[in-house]
């Protein structure tokens, strides 16, 4: 496999019976063989893409003063912007090179969540940053909301399994900006290997070449996408909950050559996050002689505590 599946969600959404079946079967054979799938069809317009990365830029233009009064103490980055190099991978003790915001999710009819979750966080010099954020923020959601439908009906459960636990679930938005490279890294990249938290992660293209996926002979491809696509891969959380069946590819992205060190790279992925509450046990769809469960049960939201304090994110 030279590179990742190109499919297209309009197949799922079609009347056609076969286009559905041939999407859910492709869908589920990518992501136990690559954990990464290149897809179009989606409900992210190029416009609003367009808008997002303009505003996003603006933002990570202003000065770092002003950008550090957006950084909210106590919330473990879950909100507003995380400064550069705070954050690192799973077992890394070097920062990324990397500075990024978060929107979170505003909830609709549910005070109990609209509590448990920070207010996102308004920027005043960038008018349209959270209107912008917030919209595609929706689209993507809606969009991961029907590959998890698909991924449902190719487990074997019932297709709207995943819908009340994603719907006003703890998903982020995550503009990432990757400033120009200025002195000898010392062992740290952009962004080290790692799996993602979460069930699924929807990547808006990234201005700028570097992400690789490690295949099952342990060998680095990097990802190519047309502009068109998103690039969705599974997360630990849906590995976990289907005990190993679908893969949460290791992923990196590396330093660009020397001669480009100048050159910034903006990226924009969306973590598709269930509610707190989601049991995270091995299915049993996915639990026989061949696959014995393999972690124990564990919610959604002791999950995710884990992993921010492996990331130190939080103490």
């Amino acid at each position: 496999m030279k590179n990742i599946p190109s499919l297209d969600l309009s197949d799922f959404l079609s009347d056609d019976p076969q286009k559905k079946q041939k999407f859910i079967k492709e869908i589920g054979q990518a992501y136990e063989e690559i954990g990464f799938v290149a897809l179009k069809g989606h409900f992210l317009s190029d416009d609003l893409t367009a808008n997002l990365y303009a505003k996003v830029k603006d933002f990570y233009n202003l000065p770092d003063e002003i950008k550090e009064s957006y950084e909210i103490e106590g919330i473990g980055g879950q909100r507003g912007y995380t400064s550069f190099g705070k954050e690192s991978a799973k077992g890394k003790k070097v920062g990324d090179l990397k500075e990024f915001w978060h929107f979170g999710q505003e909830v609709v009819g549910n005070d109990k969540l609209k509590a448990e979750y920070p207010k996102n966080v308004i920027v005043n010099e960038v008018p349209g940053f959270n209107s912008i954020g917030m919209e595609a923020y929706k689209n993507l959601e809606k969009t991961a909301i029907y590959v998890l439908r698909a991924l449902s009906l190719y487990i074997g459960l019932d297709e709207f399994y995943f819908d009340n636990y994603v719907i006003n679930g703890n998903s982020i938005l995550r503009p990432i900006h990757y400033p120009p490279i200025k002195g000898e890294p010392k062992g740290a990249v952009r962004a080290a290997a790692h799996g993602d938290i979460n069930l699924i992660t929807l990547l808006m293209g990234a201005s700028a070449s570097g992400l690789e996926v490690q295949n099952k002979q342990g060998e680095w491809i990097p990802v190519t996408a047309l502009p068109e696509q998103l690039v969705v891969n599974v997360g630990d959380m849906l590995e976990r909950l289907t005990n190993n069946k679908l893969r949460s590819t290791i992923h990196r992205v590396v330093n660009p050559p020397r001669e480009e060190w100048d050159k910034p790279r903006y990226s924009i992925p969306f973590f598709t996050h269930p509610i707190s509450e989601m049991p995270l046990n091995c299915l049993k769809e996915c639990i026989d002689d061949v696959r014995p469960k393999v972690y124990d049960d564990i919610t959604a939201g002791e999950f995710l505590n884990e992993r921010l304090k492996e990331l130190g994110l939080i103490k």
